[in-house]
């Protein structure tokens, strides 16, 4: 078993290839009990592989892994039976009950009868689907489907759950329920590895973000990645939209103690500066001194989106081709 109790994934130098080619590379990382884990990329970057490799259903081509202190490579069974797994469709039987499907999966986990009774309550409670518990599992929604592949993949107690884009191809609705669904965990203090290239469901779920292409390029809390590369900046609204702010004021706002740049914006301004609500008031003042109608002030929360791009090293340009 690991010499750390805390640390339920370890990683080092893992990677996988298929022929002769790199699915992924280098991965090196540690997940503690408890946290969530996003990892964030395109499609094709590796995230799948990644999580296959962790869950011991691909053996590494290099590097070495353990989930909970077993290895993936020489204990591949007990890792398999110590994580939880969500893929991108539920793979659920649609002509048995709720009930029934979690039954035949506990089952398959080795549970006795007692012990199944007593997972499937739960998890159906947990998430809302004990009232339909005898109902056919083909009659449920997108987002209920999800949920009951969640509850399935929960039934064992898994030292770690992994979520592989768990809100891909469902509608807004879907989406939201199985979002809820996935922070009942979290706030459960469940380890969780989502996979997903969805930046605001990484945003609002995950403790850390891996960013994934063809290996790991980094690793970083929201606030972590806001702080070390996020611009702070004030986006200043004037009336009418659009309008060209008179040189003087320009040259007003670029002297202020503070500001590092002041650039036109779609309605306005962007003033970037390291301390945006302390130049806020200076910032006011020059622009209606210079005859600037000012509508709003608003100190900016750097998008993980604009992270992402600098992450990344590309953004896409107006054509669809990648910058």
């Amino acid at each position: 078993m690991t010499t750390d109790p805390d640390r339920t994934l370890h990683a080092i130098g893992l990677g996988r290839r298929f022929d002769d080619r790199w699915a992924i590379r280098d991965v090196s990382l540690d997940v503690r009990r408890g946290e969530v884990l996003g990892l964030l990329g395109p499609n094709g970057a590796g995230k799948t592989t990644t999580v296959r490799m962790l869950t011991a259903l691909i053996e590494p081509t290099e590097g070495t892994a353990t989930v909970d202190g077993f290895d993936v490579r020489a204990q591949a069974d007990a890792v398999r039976s110590r994580v939880g797994i969500l893929t991108e469709t539920p793979g659920l039987y649609d002509k048995l009950s709720a009930r029934a499907n979690l039954d035949f999966f506990g089952r398959l986990y080795g549970l006795t009868a007692a012990e199944r009774a007593r997972a499937i309550e739960r998890w159906l409670r947990q998430f809302g689907l004990w009232d339909r518990r005898d109902d056919i599992a083909g009659t449920f929604s997108k987002g209920m489907r999800q949920k009951l592949a969640i509850a399935r993949a929960l039934l064992h107690e898994p030292a770690v759950v992994f979520l592989d884009e768990p809100t891909a191809a469902l509608d807004p609705e879907a989406a939201f329920v199985v979002r809820d669904a996935v922070e009942q965990l979290r706030r459960a203090g469940r380890t969780i590895v989502l996979a997903t290239h969805n930046l605001d469901e990484a945003d609002r779920l995950c403790d850390r973000i891996a960013f994934v292409r063809g290996g790991l390029l980094r690793v970083d809390s929201p606030s972590g990645l806001r702080e070390s590369l996020g611009q702070p900046r004030l986006i200043v609204r004037l009336a009418p939209a659009g309008l060209a702010v008179p040189e003087p004021a320009m040259t007003a706002l670029g002297a202020i103690p503070g500001v590092d740049a002041v650039k036109p914006g779609d309605q306005g301004l962007e003033v970037i500066a390291a301390d945006p609500a302390a130049v806020a008031p200076e910032v006011v003042r020059a622009l209606v001194a210079g005859g600037v109608d000012v509508v709003e002030v608003t100190v900016a929360r750097t998008s993980l989106e604009d992270i992402y791009f600098q992450v990344m090293g590309a953004r896409p340009s107006s054509d669809g081709e990648v910058a």
